[in-house]
């Protein structure tokens, strides 16, 4: 988009400061080269994907681009001979992956145009400098002053911009009005419906960032903040009367009800000992914070405030140890100039300030590293901000922060789903669930077993108790040992015992052996049935029975035949034992008895 062009309608503002990663998913090979087809990922959310197809020598160039940074980056070597091997391509790819983690994981090179473009070459095709994409700087001269120099800045607009064209555009005026001790002199200012133009004097001692780097102001920025050559923080009395001077300045900005979140080294202007503050028109703009990357990760930090005060944790680091946290909550500092630093470090960027919420501007200004700190300047502040414009501008803080509240609900979701994911798929939970899965296998194999055996036995007591229960009258209840009858009628092993007294009753033999003889009247005495089927068993006509095994092999072993017994008798005992009664008993006997001694005559 060129220069104060006015936006398409509907077009969507990226927030730059969002992370992008980058998988290779695949690799194919041509004639003469190897493409490498990547997965480009913006945040959390896998809809806000897309591919795009680098070869070898695009990596390269680009790490060419990138060695003015004076780091070590792992890009695998170049190879002429057998480059298009299979198991070559394959060991490539996995150190092109390392080098797109390197650079993607770096906070300054994942935010410095080069990679952008290499990874998001729709988005990023206009040429810029600094840190941050999409703002450009102009170095002026006067013509009727020579000698003094202005820096111009242009910006496009960005995600967070909830003010209207119109509170926009009176409020990037109101800037050149502002003065204060502690917040660098705007010359002029004005903005339109894409962007914003600035003009300030020029500084030739550089930001606080390149104090702690020993840098000069007009090298690029990859190179001077990179790697620095020499890594040494700032002496006490500096670090206490900078503090104070940034904290000053940022009480009274929320006091005002102006928005800023935009604190870092590099948005610092050195004035001799006295630290500026540049860039409050980044808020109106609604362009993201320089450290969005890391305090969108804390839920607790929702605030406006908490924003700036966790920014001037990382600006305190930095002071202190001549370079910025390699990680976010840091667990354990080294040692400091004084106990006093580490204390309000611990307050702003540990595990527990995180969890609990940021300190107050107020309560940094208490501490006892900057409450002794006396303040020379005596110039009063001056910032009229109209009601009208403080409203729009508390609706916009307020939009500001819903939007930072809604993208910290979604990476605090991926990040949950990513640790269930990872915890799913370790080894020892799969252990475990190979152990429930068996587990519960063996218990549905086992209902499934009590279920059949369920619906066997009410089809069996539903198909018998017409047959055997016999008649009573309605008024008369059923004696005990006729309903025991009625229940056993149905089931099995008491078929198979009334079957063989039947068999034996119908048998060839004319003489019974005497222990059925002596069992006969127990039978008769306690079952109606039996008794009746005894009593019309001798007026049956004679007729020949089939012959059983034994019959039909005399010489069977009669150790198995008493084996069979044994084990017919046993099952029907454990089988018959939860319907006992002492008629039901006094049968059972009696049929166990006939059948052994027909088993035995046989």
């Amino acid at each position: 988009m060129a220069f104060m062009e006015k936006p398409p309608a509907g077009k969507v503002l990226l927030d730059d400061t969002v992370p992008l990663t980058a998988q290779i998913e695949a690799s194919q090979s041509l004639h003469s080269h190897t493409e490498y087809i990547i997965r480009v990922q913006r945040g959390v959310s896998a809809e806000n994907s897309w591919q795009i197809v680098r070869r070898y020598s695009d990596f390269d160039l680009l790490n060419n681009s990138l060695q003015i940074s004076t780091l070590s980056l792992p890009l695998p070597p170049k190879k002429l001979i057998g480059n298009m091997e299979r198991e070559f391509i394959a060991e490539r790819q996995k150190g092109l992956q390392a080098y797109l983690d390197a650079i993607t994981s770096h906070h300054i090179l994942s935010n410095c145009e080069l990679v952008k473009k290499f990874l998001d070459p729709n988005s990023y095709s206009v040429n810029y400098t600094g840190w941050r994409i999409r703002k450009k700087y102009f170095l002026m001269k006067i013509k009727n002053q020579p000698k003094e120099r202005l820096m111009l800045s242009w910006a496009d607009l960005g995600p967070d911009k909830y003010l209207s064209d119109k509170d926009l555009q009176y409020a990037v005026k109101l800037l050149s009005s502002c003065s204060h001790p502690y917040i660098y002199k705007i010359t002029f200012a004005t903005a339109n419906e894409s962007s914003a133009l600035v003009i300030r004097p020029f500084s030739e001692k550089g930001t606080l960032k390149d104090l702690i780097y020993k840098a000069k102001p007009k090298d690029p920025f990859l190179k001077k903040y990179c790697n620095p050559k020499k890594i040494q923080g700032l002496e006490l009395q500096q670090i206490k009367t900078y503090g104070r001077q940034i904290l000053e300045v940022l009480k009274f900005l929320h006091e005002k009800g102006f928005p800023y979140g935009h604190l870092h080294s590099a948005n610092v202007m050195l004035d001799g000992d006295t630290c500026k503050l540049l860039d409050l028109e980044n808020s109106l703009l609604g362009l993201p914070s320089f450290y969005r990357s890391y305090f969108s990760q804390f839920r607790k930090i929702n605030t406006l405030e908490g924003v700036d005060v966790h920014c001037f944790g990382h600006l305190l680091y930095e002071m202190t140890y001549g370079r910025p946290p390699d990680m976010i909550p840091v667990d354990n500092f080294p040692p400091a100039p004084s106990v006093f630093v580490v204390s309000v470090l611990e307050s702003i960027l540990t595990c527990e300030a995180m969890k609990n919420g940021m300190p107050t501007v107020s309560r940094l200004l208490q501490m006892p590293l900057f409450s002794d700190v006396l303040l020379t300047n005596s110039e009063k502040p001056q910032f009229k901000i109209p009601t009208k414009l403080k409203e729009a501008l508390k609706t916009s803080k307020e939009c500001i922060e819903k939007r930072l509240t809604e993208e910290q609900k979604l990476i605090h979701q991926h990040r949950r789903l990513t640790r269930a994911q990872s915890h799913h798929g370790s080894e020892e939970e799969k252990k475990k669930r190979k152990i429930l899965a068996r587990k519960k296998s063996k218990r549905s194999a086992y209902e499934s077993g009590e279920e059949h055996s369920a619906k066997y036995s009410n089809s069996n007591n539903s198909a018998g108790s017409g047959a055997s229960s016999p008649l009573t009258s309605p008024s008369s209840p059923t004696p005990p040992s006729t309903a025991v009858l009625a229940s056993l009628s149905s089931h099995f092993v008491y078929d198979e015992l009334v079957l063989a007294l039947l068999q034996r009753s119908s048998d060839r033999s004319v003489v019974d052996p005497p222990s059925t003889a002596t069992a006969a009247p127990a039978t008769s005495s306690s079952s109606p049935e039996c008794r009746g089927a005894s009593a019309a068993q001798p007026a049956a006509p004679r007729h020949r029975e089939p012959r059983s095994l034994a019959q039909l092999h005399p010489k069977l072993s009669e150790r198995n035949s008493e084996e069979n017994t044994d084990l017919r008798l046993q099952r029907s005992q454990d089988q018959l034992r939860p319907l006992a009664t002492p008629g039901f008993n006094s049968l059972s006997r009696s049929c166990a008895v006939s059948e052994r001694a027909r088993c035995t005559s046989t």
